[in-house]
């Protein structure tokens, strides 16, 4: 009977050291490295819930890529939404600080993006809540960098950084 203590304490305490251990390391890296999102809406289609109602992509969300604010044109980033600090929404981003773009139904028509701010898109234009309707972004309400669809597995891909033609800025800063 003592000897099956022992094998539960022994158990319990390996347990208990390795919970202590794992679950910070877990948290730092889900909030400094790394995590997963699901994707909804069709805001962001083709790119992104091609099959609109019937499916929602998870993609890979790299937070580590933006300690520095780190974003280039073409980018799709997760952000805190400028209107409900509550809630993420994913964007591509179309202008950088600098930047002239002509806009699709802003209330100006064209807009230099000031310092410290960029301009993101959804990628299905008219069902898509973005600059167009708040104007440019602050780099602090950056999120995290969307690198990869992992799910449906049929679908498992890089996400490319790819600026649509038509969306290219008026007049770019110079870099």
């Amino acid at each position: 009977m003592a000897q099956s203590q022992g094998w539960v304490r022994r158990y319990a305490k390996a347990f208990f050291k390795g919970f202590f251990v794992a679950v910070p390391v877990a948290v730092t890296f889900l909030d400094r490295v790394a995590c997963v999102a699901r994707v909804e809406g069709a805001s962001m289609q083709p790119s992104l819930n091609p099959g609109g109602s019937q499916s929602s992509d998870v993609v890979l969300l790299n937070h580590w890529k933006m300690r520095n604010f780190e974003v280039q044109r073409g980018d799709i980033v997760s952000l805190v939404s400028p209107k409900n600090p509550e809630q993420k929404i994913i964007k591509r981003v179309i202008a950088l600080e600098g930047d002239i773009v002509k806009t699709i139904g802003h209330k100006n028509r064209y807009v230099k993006v000031p310092r410290g701010h960029i301009w993101v898109e959804g990628d299905h234009h008219g069902h898509s809540f973005d600059s167009n309707s708040f104007g440019p972004v602050s780099l602090g309400l950056l999120h995290a960098h969307a690198t990869h669809i992992l799910w449906p597995p049929e679908r498992w891909q890089k996400l490319e950084s790819v600026l649509p033609p038509e969306r290219l800025p008026v007049q770019r800063e110079e870099e």
